[in-house]
């Protein structure tokens, strides 16, 4: 299987003045990322608002995108959904397309069981060959991916990983206890990574590696080459910011810092709104103690 990277960017989806995907700059996006520490993008994840996007948006910047990376990073597509069928159908169209994994989110509002959460993945990992994560996000889903059901999901082949945003590192420890080698557990929150990588987790899928992709990668690199100190250092100079693009729902404050720095990505769309000017001025403030990574 196609190593996916450590560090995986969750990308936002750039809008143009009408509200409508520029795709153009999604492409030149994920290059900058990719150019500035990322080894993949995440596109269509929760940063890249999805949703309020329709199917034919989604497929679309899977292939655009997927067209300007080529062979230079990964692209995993977030398919997911609290539907399914319509889960399995993203699917197989981003299977299709020619991206390198996918991403499932845990179904939202519907609130299933345990076992409804087993068999919904377990539906969708056998109706294609990609590499199927597991995305765990509680504070947007309510219904939180137990350990044991993550557990037991693990053993079905092409499951390959979590992105574990539950901020429960008893979870994340139980998970990486109990399952193989060959099971990957990626961090689903920046200030999280560092604790997570060591109880033995993978790599993180960030926001802040739009702005400081460079330096989480060589955090990470610090701490997979035994120089620990280095890498709570850094972590330690990034948790303001990543704090900082935090301080209202994700991806306002991201959004607002790219805008700002000069890469434009337009407004979120609604429901989500621009970030107020008092959050606005603290993102300004924070940004101006960080070197920016991203080219723009």
């Amino acid at each position: 299987m196609k190593k996916l990277g450590r560090l995986i960017t969750a990308m936002v989806t750039p809008f143009d003045e009408e509200g409508k995907v520029n795709y153009e700059q999604a492409k030149k996006l994920a290059l900058a990322l990719l150019n500035s520490g990322s080894d993949g993008i995440l596109v269509v994840g929760t940063t890249g608002e999805s949703p309020t996007l329709i199917r034919e948006e989604e497929l679309r910047l899977f292939s655009e995108v997927k067209s300007a990376v080529g062979e230079r990073g990964t692209v995993i597509a977030g398919t997911g959904s609290n539907n399914t069928a319509e889960a399995l159908a993203t699917t197989k169209g981003a299977e299709q397309i020619g991206v390198d994994a996918c991403l499932l989110v845990v179904p939202y509002y519907n609130k299933p069981t345990q076992e409804g959460l087993y068999q919904h993945f377990k539906a969708i990992a056998e109706s294609t060959s990609l590499p199927c994560i597991l995305y765990n996000v509680p504070s947007r889903t309510v219904t939180s991916l137990s350990a044991d059901t993550t557990i037991k999901l693990s053993h079905i082949d092409n499951i390959i990983g979590i992105k574990e945003a539950s901020g429960n590192l008893g979870q994340v420890s139980k998970i990486i206890s109990n399952t193989g080698q060959d099971f990957l557990v990626w961090s689903g929150n920046d200030g999280d990574t560092l604790p997570i990588l060591t109880l033995g987790g993978y790599g993180v899928v960030s926001v802040a590696s739009h702005l400081v992709g460079n330096q989480i990668k060589e955090m990470i690199d610090s701490f997979i080459n035994g120089k620990s100190g280095e890498a709570t250092s850094i972590h330690r100079h990034l948790l303001p910011l990543i704090n900082a693009l935090f301080i209202v729902s994700n991806p306002i404050p991201v959004k607002y810092a790219l805008n700002h720095i000069g890469f434009n990505v337009g407004k979120p769309r609604l429901p989500l709104t621009e970030a107020d000017e008092k959050s606005a001025a603290f993102i300004r403030d924070t940004l101006k103690n960080y070197h920016i990574d991203l080219p723009v």
